[in-house]
């Protein structure tokens, strides 16, 4: 029989994790899968459990939990060929978007494993570490940073709040970018670099981005007031913001982002501070959508 590891974040979507994995666990078991069952005390637990399920040469690796489960397997999974499986339970679970999966049925997201259809997809990578969604480097990033500080209150509410402080004092940040061959400076709200179209729970902020086509789409958001930014905020729910004149969009296979003072998030986790370099990684991860 075909075995699996179904590695969980109990603790993804307040809770809902370890919901999610009561409810797909006895779905994959009674479809006659051998399944792993895995948890890590951290994220470090986590990651070396999945490569070792990945070494041992599982047939798929299945995480329960949202988009930084996603980036954990990920990082086990580049080139490997052993498809990623998930079930959804975050509170942003943009990857599942992605894949158009249930994301809020285990049962049916542990149905989409059990089918055993496969696409293959790009992946992004900065030096050993890769993402599959959006880099952020601007002032999403910022508040990120903010919010990861605070304490109290928990949820959305903790960004919301964030988002309020960092916008009495944002100024815009001097890039310097390098896009393919083509080296330029820009001062901007926001720079995002795309393997896929969105981030933070559906904020379409590279819209258009292709999952498979070889390439990176980097979105500049130039000088804007900041009445402008909030009212400007909204539209990437519908990716209507590419109107916006102060809107930039690039397709390149190479960025270098650079700019003072920036740590960086992809996949909604700690990336790194800038200046970094991301090259898309055509067919580098295999997924089971």
């Amino acid at each position: 029989m075909p075995e699996i590891a179904l590695l969980t974040n109990p603790t993804a979507g307040r809770g809902r994790g370890a919901r999610a994995r009561a409810a797909a666990l006895p779905r994959l078991r009674d479809a006659g899968f051998v399944v792993r069952d895995l948890q890590g005390a951290d994220a470090v637990e986590a990651l070396e459990l999945a490569r070792h399920s990945v070494a041992d040469g599982i047939e798929a690796l299945v995480v329960c939990g949202g988009d930084g489960m996603v980036h954990l397997a990920v990082q086990a999974l580049a080139g490997t060929g052993v498809p990623l499986g998930l079930i959804p339970a975050g509170s942003g679970n943009d990857a599942a978007r992605y894949f158009d999966l249930p994301r809020k049925d285990p049962v049916a997201a542990a149905d989409r494993v059990i089918a055993s259809q496969t696409r293959t997809v790009d992946l992004a990578r900065s030096g050993p570490s890769y993402f599959l969604t959006v880099l952020a480097a601007g002032f999403d990033a910022v508040v990120n940073e903010r919010a990861n500080q605070m304490t109290w209150p928990r949820g959305q509410m903790r960004y919301n709040l964030a988002t309020l402080a960092e916008l009495r004092t944002f100024e815009p940040i001097r890039y310097t970018l390098e896009l393919d061959d083509q080296a330029r400076q820009v001062e901007a709200m926001l720079v995002a670099v795309g393997n896929g179209p969105s981030f933070g729970g559906g904020l379409r902020i590279t819209e258009g981005a292709l999952l498979d086509d070889g390439l990176l789409d980097v979105v500049i958001i130039k000088t804007m007031s900041k009445p402008d930014l909030v009212r400007t905020y909204p539209k990437l729910f519908s990716g209507t913001h590419i109107h916006h004149p102060q809107y930039e969009h690039h397709r390149v296979s190479r960025v270098t982002v650079a700019a003072a003072g920036i740590t960086s998030y992809a996949d909604g986790e700690r990336f790194g501070r800038l200046p970094l370099t991301i090259e898309c990684v055509p067919g580098a991860l295999t997924v089971l959508a």
